[in-house]
C-alpha cells in the first residue's frame, strides 16, 4: 500500500502538483524544483511570502552537485556525517535553479531527509523537491500527517502519512557562502555537534530585514494564543483573571494551578522535549486559553534550538 501511493505521489509531482510527506523533522509540502508553476502554488497554499526562500531536498548526496557551483570541503565534511538528516546546507546556485525557489537569492539550501518515505518519494519523482513545512505560513509547523489536513485540508493534492516525525523540530541550517561558515538557524543537529566536526562557527543575529534562509523570520512558529517566556512565578497575580497554560520542559515542582499543563519531557530529556514541542503548543492552542506561558530552557545542544522556536513564537 505504501508503495503504490509514493508511487502516486510521486506521479503527482511529475505532473506539477503538490504533495504532503513525512521527514524525520516536520512534514512538508513539496514538488518539483524545477517547476516554477509548481512552486508558486506552494507559496500560495501556504501564503507565504515570496521573498522567503525554500529547501530543496534531495535522496543522494551525488546530487547536489547539479544544484550548486561548488561544494567547501567543511560542507563536505558535515553532509557526509549528518546527512541522512536535519542539516542544511547553503551553497551558491547552478543557474537552472528557478529564482522563485530561492526567493532571488544566488544561494540555495539543500539537505537530505532521513525518512524512508521522504527518500523513496524524492527518488521516484526523479527529481529534487522543493518543500517547505506542510502549513499555513508563520503557524506551528505540523508533525503528523493529521495536523496537515487540518491546517491545509484539500488544497494539497495528496498527504502522505508516514506517522509522526521523530526529531520534531525543523533542520539545522548553515551557510558556506563567506569566509566561515555561520549559523542561520539552530535545528535538529546541535551547534555543538557541528563544531564538534569543522569547528567554531558564527551565529547569525534575528534580523527583521533580511531573510537569507528558510525559517528566519522573527515572528514565526506561532499559535493563535500568546505565548510568553519572560515571565516569573512572582507575578503571576497580573494573569489572575486569565485562562492559562503553562509549557512546562519537565514535570512542573510548584503548586501553582494553570488551566492546563503540557509537559515537553518528563525525565528532562532534551531529544524527547524537541520532538513534542510543536505537538504541545498545539494542543494547549486548542484549548482556547488567554495565555501560554513557556518555562525557557538550557540553551545547549537542542535546548538551542527549542528555545529559537519559542522565541519566534513568543509575543514580543
Amino acid at each position: 500500500m505504501k508503495n503504490n501511493e509514493i508511487y502516486r505521489a510521486a506521479e503527482i509531482i511529475r505532473k506539477g502538483g503538490i504533495v504532503a510527506f513525512p521527514t524525520e523533522t516536520v512534514y512538508g509540502l513539496g514538488t518539483d524544483v524545477f517547476n516554477p508553476l509548481a512552486v508558486a502554488r506552494i507559496f500560495e497554499v501556504k501564503r507565504r511570502p515570496y521573498f522567503d526562500p525554500l529547501i530543496v531536498h534531495v535522496a543522494n548526496p551525488a546530487d547536489v552537485e547539479k544544484l550548486v557551483k561548488g561544494i567547501p570541503s567543511n560542507a563536505k565534511k558535515l553532509t557526509e556525517r549528518f546527512w541522512p538528516g536535519p542539516l542544511t546546507v547553503v551553497l551558491l546556485k547552478e543557474e537552472a535553479i528557478p529564482d522563485i525557489v530561492t526567493a532571488g537569492l544566488p544561494t540555495v539550501a539543500i539537505r537530505m531527509p532521513n525518512h524512508s518515505m521522504a527518500l523513496s518519494l524524492i527518488k521516484e519523482s526523479q527529481c529534487p523537491i522543493a518543500a517547505p513545512s506542510a502549513n499555513p505560513f508563520g503557524y506551528l509547523s505540523p508533525t503528523t500527517a493529521e495536523h496537515v489536513r487540518e491546517q491545509l485540508g484539500d488544497q494539497v493534492d495528496l498527504i502522505l502519512d508516514g506517522g509522526p516525525c521523530l526529531v520534531g523540530i525543523e533542520s539545522t541550517i548553515i551557510s558556506f557562502i563567506g569566509e566561515k561558515p555561520v549559523l542561520l538557524r539552530p535545528g535538529g543537529v546541535s551547534l555543538e555537534e557541528i563544531e564538534s566536526i569543522i569547528g567554531k562557527i558564527k551565529i547569525n543575529p534575528i534580523e527583521e530585514d533580511r531573510v537569507s534562509a528558510p525559517g528566519m523570520l522573527p515572528r514565526h512558529y506561532a499559535p493563535r494564543t500568546p505565548i510568553i517566556l519572560n515571565w516569573s512565578e512572582k507575578n503571576l497575580d497580573i494573569y489572575k483573571d486569565k485562562k492559562i497554560g503553562l509549557l512546562a520542559f519537565q514535570e512542573p515542582k510548584n503548586n501553582i494551578k494553570f488551566h492546563s499543563v503540557e509537559v515537553l519531557s518528563k525525565k528532562g530529556n532534551m531529544r524527547e522535549a524537541a520532538t513534542n514541542l510543536f505537538a504541545a503548543i498545539r494542543r494547549l492552542d486548542a484549548k482556547n486559553l488567554d495565555l501560554i506561558l513557556a518555562e525557557p530552557i538550557s540553551e545547549i545542544g537542542l535546548g538551542r534550538a527549542i528555545m529559537d522556536r519559542l522565541r519566534r513564537a513568543s509575543e514580543r
